[in-house]
């Protein structure tokens, strides 16, 4: 059974970091397509960053620049760093996993993704 357990959110304030991990179980990552989502009360849920087994990375336009999506095979884990956080950023914060070999533009949308994470909440103070 697969399951991806996240961590590391909290509260900030603006222009803060925080470093999100997820742990991945009965799957290996370097196999899997893997992206970090987020939604917002009351939004639907989209693709913040994700990242491809060969090491190629997608980004949001909002979070480019500011956010690198990253995974350690041997941890089974993947990380999200998010830095200059603003209040936008607010939101639960879910990782995804998904065995099928998708390209790159197809993996900030859910619909690709199998496996889901119970999230963990990041709210950015002004």
């Amino acid at each position: 059974q697969v399951q991806l357990v996240e961590s590391g959110g909290g509260s900030v304030q603006t222009g803060g970091s925080l470093r999100l991990s997820c742990v991945i179980s009965g799957y290996t990552s370097r196999s899997a397509c893997m992206g970090w989502f987020r939604q917002a009360p009351g939004n639907e849920r989209w693709g913040v960053a994700a990242i491809r087994p060969d090491g190629r990375t997608t980004y949001a336009n909002s979070v480019q620049g500011r956010f690198i999506i990253s995974q350690d095979n041997a941890k089974n884990t993947l990380y999200l760093e998010m830095n200059s956080l603003k209040p936008d950023d607010t939101a639960m914060y879910y990782c995804a996993a998904t065995r099928a070999d998708w390209s790159l533009v197809f993996l900030l949308k859910t619909d690709v993704y199998n496996y889901w994470g119970q999230g963990t909440q990041v709210t950015v103070s002004s």
